[in-house]
Parts: structure tokens; C-alpha cells; sequence
């Protein structure tokens, strides 16, 4: 098989009236390590389309009295995005043409050789892999900016990557821990890209972004009517992650609804789009994240207990950038060289100064805080050297000098507690933002965490 198809195998449905053409395309295609199922008519394979996916399908233009011609939208309508090779003894520019005009993908005029049809299929998956990881690739640029860090010279962090890389050999579901910004999505991946199901679909379904039916049929699926705003079918998340990983961030946020679905799902692998009843089922491995303790939201009545458990296979949790100052320096560093690069910048350095002041600042937004004070650095100062306050850091205070006699001491009422002093931190910012994400940005945090914290504080 060709080198650009993936190894994990792949799929074709053979659409042909004729059983020895079918079981000679078959033959050839199973030859070259793909799963293969032959129908005779278009409405067995719109039933073998409703049971699983495929990764191309190669319709004949003539099923007996009935067109392929006629077929092709409601093959595409069953599994948007299917490469469809039409195939046809009949041969003319007008019938291409048409074809490609309702979404075939190529044309194979018969007779044709085994290895015409192998290219041919070929071509279409890989077609379909390179767009998924073009498709992939644009998502990730905004979410892992900076590109993957993971070298620590801390012992602790360098044990949990031992336990994450472990891990990542195994196909278990695993409920990343930790804090907001400490960077789950990137480790998600990266423990992708070290085990078994690396070059798959890496799939993610940002959970706090979706309403009740938009969540459900973001996992699943949903069939056209199911819900206002439902237009047409649509293909979940699920399905889109078959054979691969499905990421679910903040899983925390997910409905009760998707719950029940989810924890079913999880339990033999089977699901329903929304709005149909036929059983579909899907091969994935599950990765959720999550900043809350789920153990509170099953207290409280928020989460599943049962889902909560099955969740909980391999649980890890992201250390903090704090208990990592020894990685800070060398984070920072890498944003660096990323933004030099993404901004144009040439030879730009921090200070000492500025070291110190990265080392002893605290990173309660953890990486992305630490990787968004880098950008706006290299963005607005004009200088190479960058200083604490390029950072919006406050220098390392020197040793204090000893009181003078005669100075007041600060008054007990001047003091007050650091949830006080985030208050009226975030307070300040939201005032002088534009929006609510821009402030989100500026404290280097996600906006569902703002938004928590505005709850949290009264803040409108």
C-alpha cells in the first residue's frame, strides 16, 4: 500500500449492480489493506453508510434501471465529505462533468486495471488525511501558540511525564487535571503523537462553548429537524474521531444530556445521532480535561457519579508553573524564539532584570499567562532587551531597607487578602478592556474562568 495512506488502515464501499465486479474490486482493494463492503443498489449502501463511516466509495453510474447520478447526494448527505469515485462503462465529458458538479471527487471509466482502481482509491484517502490534517493543524495554531515545550529541569514534572508517556501507550480513558493554562490541550497531544494512535484523528469538542442540543449534537451527531436550527444532518464529533482520539475539554461543563449519552458511549462504544434511533458506533479513545474538582459537582449533583468513575481510569494532574520555577526561564525562552519568528523580531533578549522578575513572579494563569505576557513583549516594545515592565512584571524587590525610627508602621486596616486583591485586579482590567476576552487575555486566563470569577465576585 502506498506510503500516504495511513497504516491504521482504511475503508471502501463498492456501489455496483454487478457481484463479479464488485468481488473483483474487493479483491484488489483488500489487497492493499482496506476494509471492504459491496452493495448492489444505492438504497443498501445509504444502510451500510446510516451502520459506519467509509473513507471513499466507489459508486457505478448505471444500478440496474436506477443512475448512480441520482445517488451521490444522498450518499453525501449520509457521510458528509466521502470521496466518491464514480465508475461507469459509459464514459462521456457531459456524465463527469455532472458527476463532479453533485460532488463526486474522480471518474473511472471501465475497463480498467487493478492498479487504476487502487490508484484511484488511494488518491481520494489521502486527499481526505492530508485536508483532516490541514483541518487539524489550523485549529492547533491558536491553541498550542508557542508550539510543544515539554523539557523540565524539574524532578517532580519530569516523574509525571514518565506516568503521562505510560499512559499514552495504552488506549484507557485519561481525565487530565489541573489548573487553567497549565497546558492539558498540549499534553493531550503530545501523549497522541506517543502511542498507538498517533497520525489518527485527534478530534476536540470544547465543551463550555455549546448549549444543551448544540453539545449533544456536537459529541453525536444530529439528523436535519431534530432541533431549531437543525437544517440538515450532521456528523458528530464522535464519528469525525473514529479510529482516533476525541479530546473533551472542560468536561465538567458537558450537560445532563450528554452525560447519560457519554457515559453510554463509554460503555460499549455505541450512540445515536440526535433526532434518529439507528445504533451507530464508533473506535476512539477519550482524553477530558478539567480545572474543577469533579468530585464537588458529583456532591453537588452537577456530574454523574457513574460517568465520573468511568472517567477516572488514569487520572493526572498538570503540575502548576509555580512548583516548576526551575522551567520558567526556558519556557519563556521558547516563546521567544516563537514570537521572533511569527513577528518578525530579530536578536531580542531579557534582561537580568527581567529574569528575575519571571522567576519570582508567581503565573497564576500559568503557561498561557507566561505565554501571552511574552507576545504583547514582542509586539509593542521597540526595544531588543526586554524589561519587567515590557512584561507588565513588577522588578524583584531588593532587601528591603530597615525602617527609619520614627516612620509609621502600615495600619492592620490597610491590609487586606489576596482574593480581596484579585477582585479588584480583574475589576481594573474588565474597566479598561474592550470586551470580555480581551481582559481574559490581558489576565491570562480562558473566558468560562473569567466568567467563573465574575460570579464569583459580583462583577458585571
Amino acid at each position: 500500500m502506498s506510503h500516504d495512506v495511513p497504516d491504521a488502515g482504511w475503508s471502501a464501499l463498492v456501489v455496483d449492480d454487478d457481484p463479479n465486479l464488485r468481488q473483483s474490486i474487493r479483491l484488489c482493494l483488500e489487497a492493499d489493506g482496506a476494509r471492504v463492503l459491496g452493495v448492489g443498489t444505492a438504497p443498501a449502501a445509504l444502510e451500510a453508510l446510516e451502520r459506519g463511516g467509509y473513507d471513499v466509495v466507489l459508486l457505478d453510474l448505471w444500478l440496474g434501471q436506477e443512475s448512480g447520478l441520482a445517488a451521490i447526494p444522498r450518499i453525501l448527505a449520509a457521510q458528509p465529505g466521502v470521496g466518491i469515485i464514480v465508475i461507469t462503462a459509459f464514459a462521456s465529458f457531459e456524465t463527469a462533468v455532472e458527476a463532479m458538479r453533485l460532488g463526486a471527487v474522480d471518474y473511472l471509466p471501465k475497463p480498467f486495471t487493478p492498479e487504476q482502481v487502487r490508484h484511484a482509491a488511494r488518491r481520494v484517502v489521502t486527499a481526505n488525511v492530508l485536508r483532516r490534517k490541514v483541518s487539524e493543524l489550523q485549529d492547533r495554531i491558536e491553541e498550542t501558540e508557542g508550539g510543544v515545550h515539554l523539557d523540565s529541569a524539574n524532578p517532580a514534572f519530569r516523574a509525571f511525564l514518565a506516568r503521562a508517556l505510560r499512559a499514552a501507550a495504552s488506549d484507557s480513558v485519561v481525565l487530565l487535571r489541573g489548573e487553567s493554562g497549565t497546558g492539558k490541550n498540549v499534553l493531550a497531544r503530545w501523549m497522541v503523537a506517543s502511542g498507538k494512535r498517533a497520525g489518527r484523528p485527534f478530534v476536540t469538542v470544547h465543551c463550555p462553548m455549546l448549549s444543551s442540543d448544540l453539545m449533544v449534537s456536537a459529541l453525536f451527531g444530529h439528523r436535519k429537524g431534530s432541533f431549531t436550527g437543525a437544517i440538515s444532518d450532521a456528523v458528530g464529533k464522535v464519528e469525525e474521531a473514529n479510529g482516533g482520539t476525541l479530546f473533551l475539554d472542560e468536561i465538567g461543563d458537558l450537560t445532563a444530556d450528554a452525560q447519560a449519552r457519554l457515559l453510554r458511549f463509554l460503555n460499549d462504544r455505541s450512540y445515536e445521532r440526535l433526532g434518529e434511533v439507528v445504533e451507530r458506533r464508533s473506535d476512539v479513545r477519550i482524553i477530558a480535561a478539567t480545572n474543577r474538582r469533579l468530585e464537588d459537582d458529583v456532591a453537588a449533583g452537577r456530574f454523574r457519579e457513574d460517568l465520573f468513575f468511568r472517567l477516572d481510569v488514569i487520572a493526572l494532574t498538570v503540575p502548576p508553573l509555580r512548583d516548576r520555577s526551575e522551567d520558567v526561564l526556558a519556557l519563556a525562552q521558547h516563546y521567544l524564539r516563537f514570537y521572533e519568528r511569527t513577528q518578525g523580531r530579530h536578536s531580542l533578549a531579557f534582561s537580568p532584570r527581567c529574569e528575575r522578575a519571571l522567576v519570582a513572579h508567581r503565573w497564576p494563569g500559568n503557561l498561557r499567562e507566561l505565554r501571552n505576557a511574552v507576545e504583547r513583549a514582542v509586539i509593542l516594545s521597540a526595544a531588543t532587551v526586554l524589561e519587567p515592565e515590557d512584561m507588565s512584571l513588577s522588578p524583584r524587590p531588593e532587601a528591603a531597607p530597615r525602617p527609619i525610627a520614627g516612620d509609621e508602621p502600615p495600619r492592620l486596616g490597610d491590609l487586606c487578602s489576596l482574593e480581596q486583591i484579585e477582585r479588584e485586579h480583574i475589576a481594573r482590567v474588565i474597566t479598561r478592556s474592550p470586551s470580555l476576552d480581551a481582559a481574559a487575555r490581558t489576565l491570562g486566563i480562558d473566558p468560562t474562568t473569567l466568567q467563573r470569577k465574575r460570579k464569583r465576585y459580583g462583577l458585571t
